[in-house]
Protein backbone atom coordinates (compact mmCIF):
# COMPACT_ATOMS: atom_id res chain seq x y z
CA UNK A 1 0.00 0.00 0.00
CA UNK A 2 2.37 1.97 0.95
CA UNK A 3 4.62 1.52 -2.16
CA UNK A 4 1.80 2.21 -4.63
CA UNK A 5 0.71 5.63 -2.83
CA UNK A 6 4.46 6.71 -3.43
CA UNK A 7 4.49 5.83 -6.60
CA UNK A 8 1.45 7.63 -7.13
CA UNK A 9 2.65 10.76 -5.58
CA UNK A 10 5.94 10.11 -8.03
CA UNK A 11 3.81 10.01 -10.53
CA UNK A 12 1.65 13.40 -9.94
CA UNK A 13 4.58 15.21 -9.43
CA UNK A 14 6.23 14.62 -12.69
CA UNK A 15 3.13 15.34 -14.28
CA UNK A 16 2.83 18.44 -12.25
CA UNK A 17 6.58 19.47 -13.56
CA UNK A 18 5.44 18.39 -16.83
CA UNK A 19 2.69 20.96 -16.92
CA UNK A 20 4.69 23.88 -15.50
CA UNK A 21 7.51 23.40 -18.03
CA UNK A 22 4.70 23.29 -21.00
CA UNK A 23 3.11 26.10 -19.67
CA UNK A 24 6.69 28.11 -19.81
CA UNK A 25 7.86 27.22 -23.21
CA UNK A 26 7.76 30.40 -25.86
CA UNK A 27 4.68 30.99 -27.59
CA UNK A 28 4.96 28.39 -30.61
CA UNK A 29 3.86 29.12 -34.53
CA UNK A 30 0.80 28.50 -35.09
CA UNK A 31 -0.44 28.87 -31.54
CA UNK A 32 -2.23 32.07 -30.35
CA UNK A 33 -0.57 34.32 -27.81
CA UNK A 34 -0.99 34.34 -24.83
CA UNK A 35 -3.39 37.61 -23.52
CA UNK A 36 -0.81 39.82 -22.09
CA UNK A 37 -1.22 43.47 -20.40
CA UNK A 38 1.53 45.62 -21.18
CA UNK A 39 2.03 48.96 -20.23
CA UNK A 40 1.36 51.59 -22.59
CA UNK A 41 4.21 53.46 -23.60
CA UNK A 42 4.60 57.52 -22.16
CA UNK A 43 5.41 58.98 -25.21
CA UNK A 44 2.34 60.18 -27.43
CA UNK A 45 4.71 59.43 -30.49
CA UNK A 46 4.27 55.58 -29.61
CA UNK A 47 1.01 55.53 -28.55
CA UNK A 48 0.36 57.08 -31.90
CA UNK A 49 2.34 54.92 -33.97
CA UNK A 50 0.44 51.32 -32.22
CA UNK A 51 -2.59 53.18 -32.39
CA UNK A 52 -3.83 53.48 -29.37
CA UNK A 53 -4.43 55.96 -26.50
CA UNK A 54 -4.35 56.73 -23.30
CA UNK A 55 -2.42 55.33 -20.02
CA UNK A 56 -2.50 52.24 -18.29
CA UNK A 57 -2.22 49.26 -19.68
CA UNK A 58 -3.37 47.01 -23.15
CA UNK A 59 -3.24 43.83 -25.65
CA UNK A 60 -1.59 43.01 -28.33
CA UNK A 61 -4.85 42.84 -30.36
CA UNK A 62 -5.34 46.67 -29.45
CA UNK A 63 -2.55 47.44 -31.79
CA UNK A 64 -3.83 48.71 -35.14
CA UNK A 65 -1.98 47.06 -38.46
CA UNK A 66 -1.76 43.89 -40.01
CA UNK A 67 1.06 42.43 -38.10
CA UNK A 68 3.06 42.75 -34.78
CA UNK A 69 6.44 42.29 -34.09
CA UNK A 70 7.39 41.56 -30.67
CA UNK A 71 11.11 42.20 -29.29
CA UNK A 72 12.05 40.61 -26.05
CA UNK A 73 15.47 42.62 -25.15
CA UNK A 74 17.13 43.75 -21.83
CA UNK A 75 19.59 46.96 -21.39
CA UNK A 76 22.19 44.32 -20.05
CA UNK A 77 22.08 41.68 -22.91
CA UNK A 78 25.13 42.52 -24.98
CA UNK A 79 23.29 40.32 -28.03
CA UNK A 80 20.79 43.30 -27.77
CA UNK A 81 23.25 45.86 -27.74
CA UNK A 82 24.93 44.43 -30.81
CA UNK A 83 21.58 43.87 -32.36
CA UNK A 84 19.70 47.14 -32.01
CA UNK A 85 21.22 48.73 -35.44
CA UNK A 86 20.00 45.95 -37.34
CA UNK A 87 16.80 46.37 -35.26
CA UNK A 88 16.62 50.21 -36.09
CA UNK A 89 17.56 49.32 -40.27
CA UNK A 90 14.76 46.74 -39.85
CA UNK A 91 12.25 49.09 -38.91
CA UNK A 92 13.63 51.41 -41.22
CA UNK A 93 12.73 49.55 -43.80
CA UNK A 94 9.00 48.85 -42.81
CA UNK A 95 8.32 52.83 -42.39
CA UNK A 96 10.42 54.00 -45.23
CA UNK A 97 8.00 51.73 -47.76
CA UNK A 98 4.72 52.87 -47.98
CA UNK A 99 3.09 49.59 -49.11
CA UNK A 100 4.70 48.47 -45.55
CA UNK A 101 4.15 51.52 -43.19
CA UNK A 102 1.01 51.24 -40.85
CA UNK A 103 1.17 47.32 -41.69
CA UNK A 104 3.45 46.01 -39.80
CA UNK A 105 4.32 47.45 -36.20
CA UNK A 106 7.62 46.82 -33.88
CA UNK A 107 6.99 46.79 -29.96
CA UNK A 108 10.19 46.10 -27.65
CA UNK A 109 9.46 44.87 -23.86
CA UNK A 110 12.44 45.23 -21.49
CA UNK A 111 12.36 41.96 -19.43
CA UNK A 112 13.06 43.14 -16.22
CA UNK A 113 14.11 46.38 -17.44
CA UNK A 114 12.41 49.46 -15.19
CA UNK A 115 10.98 52.69 -17.34
CA UNK A 116 14.48 54.23 -16.66
CA UNK A 117 16.69 51.49 -18.27
CA UNK A 118 14.15 51.39 -20.97
CA UNK A 119 14.83 55.10 -21.82
CA UNK A 120 18.09 54.65 -21.40
CA UNK A 121 17.69 51.64 -23.92
CA UNK A 122 16.09 53.97 -26.21
CA UNK A 123 18.43 56.89 -26.05
CA UNK A 124 21.79 54.84 -26.35
CA UNK A 125 20.69 52.93 -29.13
CA UNK A 126 18.45 55.33 -31.48
CA UNK A 127 15.42 53.45 -31.04
CA UNK A 128 12.76 54.91 -32.98
CA UNK A 129 10.00 51.84 -32.37
CA UNK A 130 8.08 51.94 -28.84
CA UNK A 131 9.69 50.47 -25.84
CA UNK A 132 8.23 49.37 -22.87
CA UNK A 133 9.34 48.33 -19.59
CA UNK A 134 8.83 44.38 -18.14
CA UNK A 135 10.25 45.16 -14.53
CA UNK A 136 8.89 42.24 -12.80
CA UNK A 137 9.25 39.79 -15.65
CA UNK A 138 5.18 39.54 -15.94
CA UNK A 139 5.46 39.53 -19.43
CA UNK A 140 8.48 37.80 -20.01
CA UNK A 141 7.56 35.01 -17.53
CA UNK A 142 3.99 34.61 -19.76
CA UNK A 143 6.05 34.39 -22.56
CA UNK A 144 8.55 31.55 -21.63
CA UNK A 145 11.05 33.16 -20.20
CA UNK A 146 13.09 33.37 -23.24
CA UNK A 147 16.47 34.60 -23.79
CA UNK A 148 16.49 37.96 -25.33
CA UNK A 149 16.69 39.02 -27.77
CA UNK A 150 13.52 37.32 -28.83
CA UNK A 151 11.31 37.88 -31.63
CA UNK A 152 7.70 37.19 -31.94
CA UNK A 153 5.98 38.00 -34.78
CA UNK A 154 1.90 37.90 -34.69
CA UNK A 155 -1.10 38.49 -37.42
CA UNK A 156 -3.35 41.54 -36.08
CA UNK A 157 -6.94 40.05 -36.50
CA UNK A 158 -8.93 42.40 -34.36
CA UNK A 159 -10.37 40.26 -30.94
CA UNK A 160 -9.79 37.09 -32.01
CA UNK A 161 -7.03 34.95 -30.77
CA UNK A 162 -3.69 36.34 -32.47
CA UNK A 163 -1.90 33.89 -34.43
CA UNK A 164 1.83 33.25 -33.67
CA UNK A 165 3.71 32.85 -37.29
CA UNK A 166 7.25 33.15 -35.98
CA UNK A 167 9.08 32.63 -32.81
CA UNK A 168 12.26 32.49 -32.38
CA UNK A 169 15.72 33.47 -30.37
CA UNK A 170 18.38 35.61 -31.96
CA UNK A 171 19.39 38.55 -33.67
CA UNK A 172 18.81 39.16 -37.64
CA UNK A 173 22.27 40.02 -39.38
CA UNK A 174 19.92 39.73 -42.85
CA UNK A 175 17.05 42.39 -41.78
CA UNK A 176 15.70 42.27 -45.57
CA UNK A 177 15.26 38.33 -45.76
CA UNK A 178 13.23 38.42 -41.91
CA UNK A 179 11.23 41.42 -43.42
CA UNK A 180 10.15 39.57 -46.41
CA UNK A 181 9.58 36.10 -43.86
CA UNK A 182 7.46 38.47 -41.86
CA UNK A 183 5.25 39.53 -44.95
CA UNK A 184 5.16 36.24 -46.19
CA UNK A 185 4.37 34.94 -42.90
CA UNK A 186 1.84 36.99 -41.89
CA UNK A 187 0.46 37.90 -45.03
CA UNK A 188 1.05 41.30 -45.08
CA UNK A 189 -0.86 43.14 -48.08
Amino acid sequence: MKKNAVMMIVIMMFISTMTMAASTQPPQTGSSLPEIKMIKPVEAGDLKYLGISGSGTFLANEVKGQALIIQIFSLYCPYCQKDAPNVNRFFGLIENNPKLKGKIKILGIGAGNSQFEVNTFKKKYKVEFPLIPDADFQVHKMIGEVRTPYFIVVKLKGPKKLEVVYSRLGAHENVEAFLDEVIKLANVQ
